[in-house]
């Protein structure tokens, strides 16, 4: 297994930080960023960048656009999700559909997925 940090990434990343996604912004800015357990957005693990990561709850949030959702994409977003499953973390996946039109559904969404994988480390 490839180490976690991978620091040829990081540059990208930081450029990935600077120029997100509209729904990027949205979840991060309106949600994430002050959210009571620490994300990280942009985080590069193994030879991949997580659009929002958090360490203690060992949860990677990945928000779709619609390259995601054809056949090639769709199974390079399945080994990526292998692969960070490989870490122990839990992945889901999120359209950009979702946060456009359920924003708040995404929130809560996200929250039980923290609060759940939180009980299971315990």
């Amino acid at each position: 297994m490839q180490p976690k940090h991978n620091p040829q990434l990081v540059p990208l990343a930081k450029q990935l930080r600077k120029e997100m996604t509209r729904e990027e912004q949205h979840l991060w800015y309106d949600f994430l960023r002050s959210y009571p357990v620490r994300f990280s957005r942009q985080k590069v693990l193994g030879k991949y960048i997580a659009d929002f990561y958090s360490a203690k709850a060992k949860l990677v949030i990945e928000l779709d656009g619609s390259q995601h959702y054809e056949d090639r994409n769709a199974r390079k977003d399945a080994d990526r999700t292998a692969f960070l499953e490989g870490y122990g973390l839990k992945v889901i996946r999120i359209s950009n559909i979702e946060v456009n039109r359920n924003f708040r559904g995404v929130c809560e969404y996200i929250d039980a997925a923290v609060r759940q994988s939180l009980n299971q480390l315990r």
